[in-house]
């Protein structure tokens, strides 16, 4: 499915009367070499056949490969792969050395001496080991999930840039159709006027016509200016300007999935906090160290020296105030996350029913924009026939090319707003753009 794009040149009907037709006044010829310049990278897209062509997808990734999280994505992983590499280990902290050595040097000097090296080797509490294994991976689970989630994220923000662009270059399009049918209409009446067929009051509707049409191409130029810049500030440069109008395909799925980004990753935070939980439940008092060392000792000097192994054990006494306040701290986590959990879950139900309403509502709206925009084309071609003739006044030629202008603006609006609808809706399905 393609979205309706119709061009039609913006021209001016040189005329040698007094009428409008004679040329564009200074201001209009400003603004549409401002138009121009602004729309100069579609418009060489265009007319490169082998121009680059950039779709929703490649703009998506492009905005994700520029997000801050995106770059700090590895340093994460390792970090959380650190945490798994500590939690293997069978010592809960590094080992720390000891030396020591005992002389009466100072004040006797009988060469007594005494040189101790030792080395202390931290131990796991009970089931600490396999709780901080256990927090080490759902800290690398929660990592990927906060990855997947700002990435959707993004996709949101790109989407609605999107079609906001495409929504402009439509009023764009439109705009220098109205443009080059005021002018025509223009050259026309000048002509008449001249021929004395006509009053220079209708002179002067045709010109505040064609003044009306230059001034809504001007705004128009500027909203698609605005839209574009808007798009660049979340993908990047746009090559050539050229977007992809194909809108994305209509989801198979109907509800939100358990693999839905948001929803993992708050799930995952909940997992994470209650593995923190339990491991804080563990870490009831610091760890337990075994200590080893060997000590060369002698008496007095000329006695050899004698070696001995030192075998101990240090363990800390309890703080049950410390405990406490980690698995509290922890239990709120998990409450949070989970309660979170469960709004994010409602809302993104309500969400997509309202999304799929959107769609279902954007889908009559185009086929009755088509037919409105159908007929309001044919009345046009009827009453400039009877203009012509001079069976219409120029006031009613004027109403009823409003008219038609207005319908195939609806109608190339309605296209715009089912695709943006349909891209709505796989966002609250948590679908990347394909």
């Amino acid at each position: 499915m393609r979205l309706l794009s119709t061009r039609i040149p913006m021209t001016s009907r040189p005329c040698n009367g007094q009428g409008p037709g004679r040329r564009l006044p200074l201001l209009a010829l400003t603004l549409a070499a401002s138009g121009a310049l602004l729309l100069a990278p579609l418009a060489s897209a265009q007319t490169d056949a082998t121009a680059t062509t950039l779709t929703l997808k490649q703009a998506t990734e492009a905005a994700w490969l520029r997000h801050p999280e995106a770059r700090g994505a590895d340093a994460r992983r390792d970090a959380a792969q650190a945490q798994r590499d500590v939690a293997a280990s069978w010592i809960a902290e590094p080992l720390a050395v000891e030396l020591s050595a005992k002389s009466d040097r100072l004040n006797r000097d009988n060469g007594n001496r005494e040189y101790v090296a030792g080395v202390a080797i931290p131990l796991w509490l009970p089931g600490q080991r396999a709780h901080s294994q256990a927090v080490a991976e759902a800290e690398r689970g929660a990592v990927d999930s906060r990855l997947s989630a700002a990435q959707w994220r993004v996709a949101g923000s790109v989407r609605e840039a999107w079609w906001a662009v495409h929504r402009s270059r439509q009023d764009v399009t439109l705009a220098k159709a109205r443009l080059a049918n005021a002018e025509q209409l223009a050259t026309d009446v000048a002509r008449r006027t001249k021929a004395g067929d006509l009053s220079r009051a209708d002179q002067h509707q045709a010109d505040g016509a064609m003044a009306g049409a230059q001034a809504a191409l001007a705004e128009a130029v500027a909203a698609e200016a605005t839209a574009m810049q808007a798009l660049r500030s979340v993908t990047g440069p746009v090559p050539n300007g050229r977007l992809a109008e194909t809108p994305e395909a209509i989801p198979a799925e109907t509800a939100a999935d358990p693999s839905h980004p948001v929803l993992r990753e708050l799930g995952d935070r909940a997992e994470l906090a209650r593995r923190t939980r339990e491991l804080a439940g563990t870490q009831s008092r610091a760890n337990p160290e075994l200590n080893l060392a060997t000590t060369r000792e002698r008496g007095i000097s000329g006695v050899p020296y004698d070696q001995s192994i030192t075998v101990g054990v240090r363990i800390p006494f309890g703080s049950d105030g410390r405990s406490r306040a980690k698995v509290a701290s922890a239990a709120a986590d998990q409450i949070e996350a989970e309660q979170l959990l469960g709004i994010e879950r409602e809302r993104l139900a309500a969400e997509i029913d309202a999304a799929r309403a959107r769609v279902a509502s954007a889908a009559l709206v185009v086929a009755a924009a088509d037919r409105r925009a159908a007929l309001a084309h044919e009345s046009r071609g009827f009453f400039e026939k009877s203009f012509r003739l001079g069976e219409t006044d120029l006031p009613t030629r004027l109403r009823v090319d409003l008219e038609a202008v207005e319908a195939e603006r609806q109608s190339a609006r309605a296209r715009i707003d089912q695709a943006l609808a349909l891209s709505q809706l796989r966002q609250a399905l948590g679908l990347l753009p394909e």
